[in-house]
């Protein structure tokens, strides 16, 4: 070997820290399976600006701060997945679980400082479970059908809040009926359909980064046809305001302690079962897992998840997860953290581009959404709808969720149902412990009007 082609030291150490030669490749494969996987991911720090700044009324200013300290934690966490654990996997603010932060918890009253809080606390949760090794406990507990019955039905509220936002879909004058289709008849209207359309053809075309470009090419359309302005005080310098903005006693306060506890479970069920699949599925793909399915070291992967999801809340952008993206840099031949390394690197200069969320419209967010909202729903495929142990506690999981738009009613009627149908068809064996304690945990949540009721109510 010629003298040209000798590594440097800095390079031989970092091909031996992130073990290049065990896992067959090398650095310039590395930063190109890194860049890959930034520019499929780069769009979510607009969308996650968008979701956040819809659900919390933010102004353009509040909406950039929200994208720069969503580039922010993606960048810090992805690099620290990368050294830490070593796989090319790579994080950002989650699809659905920031929809629930920004709609769902909204609703039923908590501030978007409280909604955060939320965040932290769940992310807490799931760190707990990692450090002790519960992890396993609570995977074994709940039923393969559930776990994906929970992740297709928060697609459908993400799909809903696609076309709400899009104005397709809305509350008629009177409220009958619930919700209606709109007739397009606006130009604003007219732009999401078409956008609709253009995202969906992209995304079957297979164009590499066809969520950014459907929203860069609506944005500009939007700006041509006047369905986006540039505001008056436009600012081109990032702002980190969101940073540090969350309440950690705003959801006891507003749903008291019961309730709190199961909202705080239930999003931590989405977040802890959405990363166990995107982590074993992209570790598969990698060749990197065990032949039962296991992933060699996948307790410093959830360790650092489990912290993302603390981060995030902290940066006030919603809970930091692993992406299932990270398969694309995989495609392109990523086997080490070395690539998660460079995508977050990417991710710290992208704060930059964040004033521009101050004018990408809903119009431009809301077909990615859509899209975004079907690619969770695909989890479907994986449960036996025509099994009615299965099928039924899995369907009111999901359709309950976009109708009552709050995530923990869906995942509290499974849970329910799912004990019940095992109880009543004498398998009370295949029911976990922890199911037991869950499900009626939920009764009580359901039942607690009346219980209000009750308690307040002077002796006769």
């Amino acid at each position: 070997m010629s003298a040209e082609a000798q590594p440097s030291p800095s390079t031989g150490r970092i091909a031996g820290y992130f073990k290049f030669a065990e896992r067959g490749t090398t650095i310039g494969t590395e930063t190109k399976a890194g860049l890959t996987t930034f520019f499929v991911m780069v769009y979510i720090i607009f969308l996650n600006a968008g979701i956040l700044g819809a659900g919390f009324g933010l102004d353009p200013a509040g909406i950039a701060a929200v994208s720069a300290a969503t580039a922010l934690i993606a960048g810090i966490m992805t690099i620290a997945m990368g050294i830490v654990g070593n796989y090319p996997l790579a994080l950002a603010a989650g699809l659905g679980i920031n929809g629930i932060v920004a709609f769902s918890l909204t609703a039923r009253g908590l501030s978007p400082e409280g909604a955060m809080g939320v965040i932290v606390l769940e992310g807490l949760a799931v760190t707990l479970l990692v450090v002790v090794g519960f992890r396993e406990a609570v995977m074994n507990a709940v039923p393969l059908a559930l776990k994906k019955a929970i992740g297709a039905g928060i697609g459908l509220f993400i799909l809903f809040i696609g076309f709400v936002g899009g104005g397709f879909i809305a509350t008629p004058a009177g409220g009958v009926p619930i919700v209606a289709p709109v007739f397009p008849t606006t130009t604003a209207q007219f732009l999401f359909l078409a956008g609709l359309l253009f995202t969906i053809v992209l995304w079957v075309l297979k164009i590499r980064g066809a969520l950014i470009i459907s929203i860069a090419v609506i944005t500009v359309v939007a700006l041509a046809l006047g369905v986006a302005k540039v505001p008056t005080e436009f600012s081109v310098t990032p702002s980190f305001a969101t940073l540090g903005k969350f309440n950690l006693t705003n959801v006891f306060d507003v749903l008291g302690t019961l309730a709190a506890a199961l909202t705080i479970f239930a999003i931590m069920l989405t977040d802890f079962f959405d990363t166990m699949g995107t982590v074993t599925g992209v570790a598969s793909e990698a060749g990197l897992a065990e032949e039962d399915g296991s992933v060699p070291g996948v307790g410093r992967v959830l360790l650092v998840d489990s912290i993302a999801a603390v981060a995030g809340g902290v940066g006030g952008v919603s809970s930091n997860t692993t992406y299932i993206e990270s398969a694309a840099g995989v495609a392109e031949g990523g086997r080490t953290g070395f690539a998660s390394v460079v995508t977050g690197v990417l991710f710290l200069f992208a704060i930059f581009l964040s004033p521009l969320a101050q004018i990408i419209p809903v119009e431009a967010t809301s077909p990615a959404l859509v899209l975004v909202g079907y690619l969770m729903f695909t989890q479907l495929k994986g449960i036996d709808i025509g099994d009615s142990e299965d099928g039924l506690p899995a369907l009111l999981t999901m359709i309950l969720m976009p109708l009552t738009y709050d995530i923990t009613v869906g995942i509290g009627a499974g849970f329910i149902t799912w004990v019940l149908i095992k109880l009543a068809k004498g398998k009370v064996s295949e029911i976990h412990p922890l199911m037991w304690v869950v499900s009626a945990m939920f009764i009580v949540y359901f039942l607690q009007g009346w219980l209000d009721i009750l308690i307040s109510s002077p002796a006769s």
